[in-house]
């Protein structure tokens, strides 16, 4: 007999559970009259599931989709599990610490509370809805974003870029203030968070905005950090800084797992703000590189329009991190963010076909693991391929 995979046999447990404690669903206790008004219970499945019914391994390459706090917080849920059920996807990677400072749950690190990053909260009954992915048999991400943190850079300025001029806090283009990525504290809260998300059920964390802010030499010239160790360079803080998220997490068994700028792979130095290729391939689990076309300037890669070239974009900058990690005794693996939004009024919009351009590039190059992104979590069924039920054939024995 062949052996069906999880998904199949993930359907037909919920359909069992569901018959079995009719009073106690995955989603609600009673069916909604409209996907918007469904409702989200916790349930105790170590209770009521045998254990490897949901195992918590991935066998099958991560096929994710992003989903950002308010959509993992809101009824929006329902439909997104709903659209992994019927779909190849198999994976969300939630924000756990977003680039506001802000926590998805009340949480109980200490920075966090004194902080205030517990007064935001998106969600308030976190583990229910991890057990609702648990049951459907959607890997959890959690995605935790590291220098970017404006709630702690105010909170706590002597973490945080200060101006050269001395008066304050330095800001980027858009005003938002950055912690000091020199500074191990700013490292070790982070890796607490991902300590905690693990306890709580996430199958992975995931690491974004390892780096230094990406602003012009002239406004980076007004900034000071008060961390830096005499000589010490941008490069230097980074591998420190991811040295102490690996150190910190991966013993709890979970992969670590790095977000990096596409442009990493190509490039010959740390592109300005610390980071260098194969610092992170080395020490990762995973490396995912944002390959989004759109933030390619014109000209590369010979391209006078790189948003409109999806497929020979993502086929291009893979290639490279390929290449570039070959030599490499050990490499994690690469798990590209792909686009699937559409840059403000940039033509083309990111339509299914555009989509499917980029997942085809990277799958003839023999990457069969990806995550799509859109700011909004909002997906488009039709870039997705449809999750077909496999035949059982039945060989010998009595008929």
């Amino acid at each position: 007999m062949l052996v069906a995979p999880m998904k199949l046999a993930r359907q037909a447990s919920a359909f069992f559970f569901w018959a079995a404690i009719a009073s106690r669903g995955l989603f609600a206790q009673q069916l909604p009259s409209s996907p918007e008004t469904m409702r989200l219970r916790g349930i105790e499945l170590r209770y009521v599931l045998p254990d490897p019914m949901f195992d918590n391994s991935q066998a099958d390459p991560i096929k994710a989709l992003y989903v950002n706090a308010w959509a993992f917080g809101s009824s929006k849920l329902a439909q997104l599990v709903r659209l992994a059920d019927s779909t190849e996807i198999n994976a969300f990677v939630v924000d756990v610490k977003d680039d506001t400072g802000c926590l998805l749950y009340p949480s109980e690190v200490k920075v966090a509370q004194e902080i205030g990053a517990t007064k935001c909260v998106r969600t308030k009954d976190v583990q229910s809805r991890l057990d609702t992915l648990r049951a459907h048999d959607i890997y959890a991400i959690a995605r935790i974003v590291v220098a970017k943190d404006p709630l702690l850079a105010e909170r706590r300025p002597k973490w945080s870029v200060q101006n050269r001029d001395g008066s304050g806090l330095w800001r980027d283009r858009i005003g938002i203030a950055w912690v000091d990525a020199y500074n191990d504290s700013v490292w070790i809260y982070s890796a607490q968070l991902g300590q905690e998300a693990v306890r709580l059920g996430f199958n992975e964390v995931q690491f974004d905005y390892v780096r230094f802010p990406d602003e012009p030499k002239e406004a980076m010239a007004q900034a000071i950090f008060a961390a830096r160790k005499k000589g010490e360079t941008q490069r230097e803080g980074v591998q420190a800084g991811i040295a102490i998220l690996v150190n910190r997490v991966q013993p709890l068994g979970v992969p670590v797992t790095f977000d990096v700028f596409g442009l990493t792979a190509s490039a010959t130095g740390d592109l300005g703000i610390g980071q260098v290729w194969e610092d992170f391939v080395t020490v990762a689990d995973v490396v995912l590189p944002m390959v989004y076309p759109s933030h390619y300037y014109k000209g590369s890669y010979g391209l006078a329009w790189p948003n409109g070239e999806p497929y020979r974009v993502v086929r291009n900058a893979l290639s490279e991190a390929l290449e570039r990690s070959r030599p490499l005794a050990k490499a994690a693996t690469i798990r590209p963010y792909l686009q699937a939004f559409t840059l403000g009024r940039r033509k083309p919009r990111y339509t299914p076909h555009e989509i499917r351009e980029q997942i085809r590039a990277a799958e003839e190059l023999g990457i069969e693991t990806w995550v799509l992104w859109n700011p909004r979590s909002v997906y488009q069924r039709d870039s997705l391929r449809p999750y077909r039920v496999p035949v059982v054939t039945v060989t010998g024995g009595a008929q």
